[in-house]
């Protein structure tokens, strides 16, 4: 994988919607126009993280939370993805993601009927450090269909300290991206994996993980 190749790929995706996004009118139009910069920027921060250039994959991780953030503001309801893009990418970026994780909760996310919103609150939850009431949140979790488990355990170990727990888990969500075909603009990068181990390490629970094609090689031991 050129990283590189890939990370200037993604760049001029977002070059090109932020030269268009100024001219929509129309919201709907303007909030999905957003998304797709947020993604962009995202395979941007990722790529270049693979790549080894982890400052200027910070500075891309954070424009992808804030494109994320405008899109949410105008998004329809229930658009949980965007939050939990926030989330994600200001944790693999190293950086403060308390302001992003207030916005689901404040939507109502930890009583969401979808699987996506108790997850966004999930995470949310996590990074305020608020880890009872995540702990009460992952329970709804662990056993719903359509929700992969090994994510569902991991942040329940997580939540409740249990190191073992959610090593065996990361290390199956780990698996679980060394065997999947899909990924989010095409950039095969364990993100999950990398968000989950920031919350891990500020708890003293980060988890042994071994070389993966899926992690940077900084990351993966």
């Amino acid at each position: 994988m050129d990283w590189a190749e890939q990370a200037e790929a993604a760049t001029a995706r977002y070059r090109d919607g932020e030269a268009r996004v100024g001219e929509l009118d129309d919201v709907d139009q303007r909030q999905r126009q957003l998304t797709r910069m947020g993604n962009a920027a995202w395979a941007t921060g990722l790529c270049l993280l693979m790549a080894g250039r982890q400052d200027e994959a910070a500075g891309w991780l954070r424009r992808a939370a804030a494109r994320y953030r405008e899109s949410w503001q105008e998004a329809p309801p229930d658009s949980w993805g965007r939050p939990i893009g926030a989330l994600k990418a200001l944790l693999v970026a190293g950086e403060d993601a308390t302001g992003p994780a207030r916005w689901p909760l404040a939507a109502g996310a930890a009583a969401a009927a979808s699987p996506i919103g108790r997850y966004a609150a999930a995470l949310a939850l996590l990074v305020l450090g608020r880890d009872a009431e995540a702990v009460e949140v992952t329970a709804t979790l662990r056993d719903l269909d359509g929700f992969p488990r090994d994510v569902a355990a991991a942040l329940s170990g997580l939540a409740v300290g249990d190191v073992a727990a959610y090593g065996a888990a990361v290390a199956d969500v780990l698996r679980s991206f060394e065997t999947r075909e899909e990924f989010l603009e095409d950039v095969a990068v364990a993100d999950t994996v990398l968000a989950l181990q920031r919350l891990a390490a500020a708890r003293g629970l980060a988890a042994e993980l071994p070389a993966s094609e899926r992690l940077p090689s900084a990351v993966a031991r």
